[in-house]
């Protein structure tokens, strides 16, 4: 029996597979981290064959598990983080490691972009040039490495690299091309413009397809390094936050997913696109249905930091006990009253997106008194990613978009208690789906391909389900709406620091580069 359908998200932090059945049960899953490399402040890079043998290790081990066998699965999808661009010879080896998302170091490539061409760009790709995007990594490679931005033939995204290890095929698909800043939005191709910005020949970049479309199947190679059955028909995929609001049953205009991963996204269901300065927009995978994006550059990958930075004991004991230090961590905050007792955190471990736009923003805890202990600072954090995922809706209410439903996502969702604090802080019902990671979204992209669904929105009226809804307390309600003018009055006071210490920093290396010249 082929019933089965396997999901593989290549995300910012790992990967994770999830295998469900034709109702939408998950029959099993995996996860496993990526190692992120950051050589100087605001860098971020990753070994593209990790992604790979990170994904190998997952498979195997799930089969060998024996909830499933890889002759029961029907087809393969993948999903992953966007513009995250490998840079490869004409035999597909990186040139170099893949610059992330959440890299900041293209800041004056960007600036360059916006003074010399933002309103064309803006025409034609729908967004603004910000260090997210490929189009302004591309121009610091060929700024500062030349050498390698001259070799490129072929240019791959996170999952299309993933996806290439198991078929051999070469392309990608609309909403993965979206993400670039080299797309036309209007047209549905590849923009002649934007890759002239870029320095870059069109021919490079891969050929387009539909999410849903069947690209190739599992190699023989392939086969023997990761347990799938030879042949297995492998789809093409598509963005992890486009998937996980579908996953989330975010399925039409009004909907509101907040997704609570590495990154925090506030994203609303439209039925048309509505391109602004201020957010990213994109294409669903049901045609016709797109979302506007306003997101946070950390979110749970901010308590991920807290944990490895200050909380080594924590995990030790968590680990002997056999279960997450997170359950730990936020049991002993959940006994800390809302506010923290007046300790905020501002989550700009990486800069910041929306509604800032400004790589120079730092992270910070705010308020610290000898009273306060770590659940206090567990807490503040927590509180800190929910208020900064307040001030990103600030512009979608801004724009005027209509919202009647909140969905959550993400590993955080996962946390009653950060949950509890998202309600709270947005004073409206939270919607928990089951099942709603990107994986499972990829998994049910795999099933539209292979034809055991019928179309994107037949799979997910059968096989969505929510999990709870959770109600917002009135007395934490009052405590926030108090509390959250501060943090942003918090940030606009240290705004102008942060850039003046970037600047000093700056100075600093300069001068410290001309002493050992």
């Amino acid at each position: 029996m082929n019933d089965l359908l396997l999901g593989i998200d290549i995300g910012t932090s790992g990967c994770k597979i999830t295998v469900i059945d034709g109702e939408g049960r998950i029959v099993d899953t995996g996860a496993g981290e990526f190692h992120t490399s950051r050589p100087h402040v605001g860098w971020s890079e990753q070994d593209p064959d990790e992604w790979f043998a990170v994904a190998c290790s997952l498979l195997q081990a799930m089969l060998a598990r024996g909830n499933c066998t890889a002759e029961r699965i029907a087809a393969v999808s993948l999903d992953g983080s966007t513009h995250n661009a490998v840079l490869a010879d004409a035999d597909f080896r990186p040139l170099r490691p893949a610059i992330m998302w959440t890299d900041q170091r293209s800041v004056h490539e960007s600036a360059r972009l916006e003074s010399e061409a933002g309103a064309e760009i803006f025409r034609i790709a729908y967004q603004k040039p910000t260090p997210t995007w490929t189009l302004p990594q591309l121009l610091w490679i060929a700024d500062h490495e030349p050498e390698v931005f001259g070799r490129v033939e072929r240019v791959l995204f996170s999952k299309d690299y993933v996806r290439r290890q198991l078929t051999g095929t070469w392309e990608t698909d609309h909403i993965e091309a979206q993400g670039s800043l080299l797309y036309d939005m209007a047209g549905r191709r590849w923009s002649e413009d934007l890759c002239r910005l870029a320095g870059l020949p069109i021919e490079v970049l891969p050929p387009l397809v539909e999410p849903t479309t069947v690209v190739g199947s599992v190699t023989q190679a392939a086969a023997r390094q990761t347990g799938l059955r030879q042949g297995t028909p492998v789809i093409a995929g598509c963005s992890d936050s486009a998937v996980e609001a579908y996953a989330a049953g975010a399925i039409r205009p009004g909907q509101m997913i907040l997704k609570l991963a590495t990154a925090g996204n506030v994203n609303v269901m439209t039925d048309a696109a509505h391109p602004h300065p201020q957010t990213l927009t994109y294409s669903h995978v049901i045609p016709g249905l797109w979302y506007t994006v306003s997101a946070t550059n950390t979110a749970a990958s901010a308590e991920r930091w807290f944990r490895d930075v200050f909380c080594q004991h924590e995990k030790q004991q968590a680990a002997s006990e056999g279960r997450s230090v997170y359950e730990q961590l936020h049991e002993a905050a959940r006994h800390v009253p809302a506010g923290a007792e007046g300790l905020f955190f501002h989550p700009y471990l990486l800069g910041e997106r929306s509604p800032y736009w400004d790589a120079n923003l730092r992270g910070s805890f705010v308020g610290a008194t000898m009273r306060h202990d770590k659940p206090h600072f567990v807490r503040a954090l927590l509180e800190g990613v929910a208020y900064s995922l307040r001030d990103c809706f600030r512009t979608i209410a801004d724009m005027g978009l209509p919202v009647d439903e909140i969905r959550l996502v993400g590993g955080g969702a996962q946390s009653d208690l950060w949950t509890q604090i998202i309600s709270d802080v947005f004073d409206r019902p939270i919607v928990r789906p089951a099942g709603c990671d990107a994986s499972f979204g990829a998994a049910l992209l795999a099933g539209v391909g292979a034809g055991l669904f019928a179309d994107t929105v037949d799979a997910a009226r059968r096989c969505i389900r929510v999990r709870d809804v959770v109600q917002p307390r009135p007395e934490s309600v009052r405590v926030y709406a108090k509390l959250f003018p501060l943090y942003c009055r918090i940030h606009d006071d240290l705004a102008g620091t942060y850039a003046e210490l970037t600047r000093r920093l700056g100075e600093l290396h300069t001068s410290a580069e001309g002493g050992h010249a």
